[in-house]
């Protein structure tokens, strides 16, 4: 049997947990270490989950030998500088999705991969979750198609987290980078991953964080500010790629609607898929169409259970088991993604890829 991968966790904020719960209840790992910048919050994880060695320093915990993977959880601004330096001391590397905040910062990444001979594993949770599998073998199996055409929506009514999420220099943008991301990924991924041949992108700022609005609550970062708000309220994009195919999105934080949407449909030439808010497969079979609901288990994405399918995943990856799912080449081609919607709405017109 291999033995247990030792794992370093830096940053200690909230999406620390559920990297933290998911390899505590994995008996393949062994969490050695957690750092963060503020040290009481290092040692309340350290507390609750029995992890011996606590550092304020990324530096330090990267030089300790006993550290065979880390998990980055940190703000974006610094995932490819951590990154990097991980690599460089021969750590696998899980890192939060996005990989870094500029297509340059990535590439750097990849090439440190590349010398390093270790694996990044992008935090491209939804990859792993039961719907995912499910479409992805149909897929695979030809019942669906090639998919022409796919839209996703991740609105928010009401739901800037502010803190961080909320300063562009440490996170980069907004709803499009933080929760955009995993709707663009996840279609682009059961997509077959086309190369991208244009982008026509805009964002808007017009609400703010809308912090006076009254009954109704939301999540907010630890570090939450109403004052500070540099990212923008809502971003859509029309992404067309050289196969052909397109992809349509919409995401926000925060816009005036009537509820909350979370919807992912994918289209193809024999069939469609839709995995939010239900995973349906449309289908035509003697001449008649068919609307096909999965019987299984824990089949929705959940939100615990598919950080442990996750890092389940990656411990496999690091005891040689399995390529990872979400390759660093796939970071990279998502930064491209973002940053490109990003200039097409700075630049309001479409941008074109070589």
């Amino acid at each position: 049997m291999s033995k247990p991968v030792r794992i370093g966790v830096i940053g200690a904020g909230s999406i620390s947990e559920m990297h933290l719960g998911s390899y505590n209840k994995n008996k393949d790992a062994a969490i050695v270490a957690v750092c963060d910048l503020k040290e009481e919050r290092a040692k309340a994880k350290a507390e609750k989950y029995g992890i011996p060695h606590i550092y304020t320093d990324y530096r330090e915990l990267l030089a300790n030998p006993e550290i065979d993977a880390v998990s980055i959880c940190t703000w974006n601004n610094s995932h490819a500088e951590i990154s990097i330096a991980a690599l460089q001391a021969g750590k696998h590397v899980l890192c939060e999705k996005p990989l870094s905040k500029t297509v340059e910062e990535a590439l750097a990444v990849e090439q440190a991969v590349k010398t390093s001979g270790k694996t990044l594993q992008v935090g491209f949770v939804r990859r792993y979750a039961s719907n995912t599998r499910i479409v992805k073998s149909f897929m695979e199996s030809g019942d669906i198609g090639q998919v022409y055409y796919a839209k996703a929506s991740c609105i928010r009514k009401l739901g800037n987290p502010g803190g961080w999420f909320a300063d562009a220099e440490r996170s980069g943008g907004g709803p499009l980078i933080d929760i955009g991301v995993h709707v663009i990924d996840l279609c682009w991924y059961l997509m077959g991953r086309p190369k991208v041949k244009s982008i026509s992108g805009n964002t808007y700022n017009k609400l703010g964080n809308r912090s006076n609005v009254k009954n109704l609550k939301f999540y907010k970062a630890a570090d939450y500010d109403a004052n500070l708000n540099t990212v923008e309220d809502m971003a859509n994009a029309l992404i067309r790629f050289e196969n052909g195919a397109s992809l349509l999105v919409e995401v926000s934080f925060t816009l005036h609607a009537k509820t909350d949407e979370l919807t992912v449909k994918l289209y193809g030439e024999k069939g469609g898929v839709e995995l939010e808010p239900e995973l349906t497969l449309i289908m035509e079979k003697h001449d008649t169409i068919l609307n096909a609901t999965p019987q299984i288990d824990n089949l929705s994405f959940e939100f615990v259970q598919g950080f442990q399918d996750e890092i389940d995943y990656f411990l496999g990856v690091c005891q040689g088991s399995h390529a990872t799912l979400s390759p660093v080449e796939d970071g990279v081609e998502m930064m491209k993604i973002l940053c490109g919607v990003y200039e097409s709405a700075s630049q309001g017109k479409e941008i074109h890829f070589e």
